[in-house]
């Protein structure tokens, strides 16, 4: 395990929020080139999920947005952050939000909050942490 101090929720959620903002550009040039909406979005939803799934395997467990805001992914077991990682992480647990009909959404920001290591539901799926690096 890291000595790294556990990121708690607000940073987390500043985190996924600056993602989030980068794909509002992506977003918004097939909405003026009159792509239609469901076509937009699954191009969209598309690449946002190949950025989760991809960039933190190639960028040592951090998005722009976990870069920007000074903290990172890595393994409970130390090893790298691998493509098995990410899947375990956003897919495997987000069938467990989906089962739960989001249920499992609320209690993963209670989780955060709550918990001294700030891990959640799709942490302990994936066997991860979220950590503020070292500055």
């Amino acid at each position: 395990m890291y000595n790294n101090r556990p990121a708690g929720f607000w940073i987390r959620l500043g985190s996924i929020v600056i993602d989030g903002l980068l794909f509002l550009p992506i977003y918004l040039i097939f909405l003026f080139m009159g792509v239609s909406d469901t076509n937009t979005e699954l191009v969209v939803n598309s690449i946002n999920f190949l950025y989760f799934l991809i960039v933190p395997v190639l960028w040592a467990g951090f998005t722009v947005g976990k870069r920007a805001v000074g903290i990172r992914i890595v393994r409970i077991d130390g090893g790298k952050v691998t493509i098995w990682t990410t899947v375990k992480r956003y897919i495997l647990a987000s069938l467990i939000y989906v089962v739960t009909l989001g249920l499992g959404v609320l209690v993963s920001a209670f989780m955060i909050g709550l918990r001294q290591d700030k891990r959640s539901i799709h942490d302990f799926v994936a066997g991860t942490e979220i950590v503020h690096i070292s500055k």
